[in-house]
């Protein structure tokens, strides 16, 4: 099923269970609900992968660094803000990405470690003066360029720990001024300024081939220069001619939870019209089973390009990865290169 789940607790209940077998979900997704520690964590997503021994489903968290990062201090290291590597780009752009990789590389092979495929990293939104601050320290920085120069980092960091990125919120957040988890954000800004601030990491970043290796998640937000009645999740006009056509992002992309309050209506319709629209796959975070099952009545099959999606998280999986850095002498290095760089 075109679906990526969240769960309940720190353990799958008998009902979960049941779901999932039935529904055989592309993947889940983890919440701090979901995390005691890191041999509980590898229980959960072993268990996972259990439900359905024949097929691989991809599992998921946001783990960004700063206030989005579900594995949190003392179990896990407490990593940066983007913004703290945004600003040591102003002042060493190459020490910036060197210690950038390195705690990629770090938050990676923590993921790994726990059976996690996939981080919903990095944010490549472009915040502006007076917009809201749900996206804030989570981005690089206020200028395209520097978006479009540290996101490939990140991922980069990721794919050496064998982990596959997910670049948000395409095709761009950062000039909503309200909160997408709690209404709809509307953008009046004419196509062009769109085009030269918001649009510009992205299409920077698909013209290369490291676009090949990640997925995307879509914005909840409306463009009224493109569609003025859909939010780019449900809108075939912004999937096909901004994200798939201008941006030119060719791989899986997936939609932001749809129990957000910047959607309505019944769970069902919210996952058939996101799909529609051009999504991949539909994500449902909150694990309420309720919603779940009315998700699914929404949902169609996996498509081939999910399907091509899953199979490159499994070469993934198996290939070799660059040797782990040297944690404690890695974290130090991060570190220091902020405070001091």
């Amino acid at each position: 099923m075109a679906a990526i789940f969240g769960m309940a607790g720190p353990i799958l209940t008998e009902a979960e269970r049941a779901f999932f077998k039935r529904t055989r979900p592309l993947g889940y997704i983890l919440f701090a609900r979901n995390i005691e520690n890191p041999t509980q964590v590898l229980a959960l997503t072993q268990d996972l992968r259990d439900l359905d021994r024949s097929y691989r489903p991809v599992i998921l968290i946001d783990q960004e660094g700063g206030r989005v990062q579900r594995l949190r201090p003392p179990q896990w290291r407490q990593a940066p803000t983007m913004a703290e590597f945004g600003a040591l780009h102003g002042r060493d752009p190459a020490k910036a990405r060197d210690v950038l990789r390195t705690n990629m590389q770090l938050i990676g092979k923590e993921l790994a470690d726990i059976g996690i495929d996939v981080d919903c990293a990095p944010v490549m939104d472009v915040p502006v003066a007076g917009a809201h601050d749900i996206i804030g320290d989570r981005a690089f920085g206020r200028e395209p360029e520097l978006v479009a120069a540290l996101a490939p980092v990140v991922c980069e960091g990721l794919m050496d720990a064998g982990i596959v990125p997910v670049i948000k919120h395409i095709p761009g957040h950062g000039r909503a001024t309200s909160d997408s988890h709690k209404e709809l954000p509307v953008v009046s800004e004419d196509l062009a300024t769109l085009r030269a601030t918001d649009f510009a990491p992205f299409r920077s970043f698909c013209a290369t081939p490291i676009q090949d290796g990640c997925f995307a998640m879509t914005a909840h937000v409306v463009y009224r220069a493109i569609d003025p009645d859909h939010p780019a999740t449900t809108s075939a006009k912004v999937i096909a001619d901004i994200i798939r056509g201008e941006i030119g992002f060719r791989g899986l992309i997936m939609s932001d939870d749809l129990g957000m309050k910047a959607l309505t209506g019944p769970f069902e319709t919210r996952a058939a019209a996101a799909l529609a629209a051009g999504c991949d796959v539909v994500l449902h975070c909150e694990g309420v089973m309720a919603e779940m099952e009315s998700v699914a009545k929404g949902c169609e099959p996996i498509g081939p390009r999910a399907m091509r999606a899953v199979d490159n998280v499994d070469i993934f999986r198996g290939r070799p990865r660059r040797p782990a850095p040297l944690v404690t002498a890695a974290e130090f290095q991060v570190t220091d290169a902020l405070r001091h760089g």
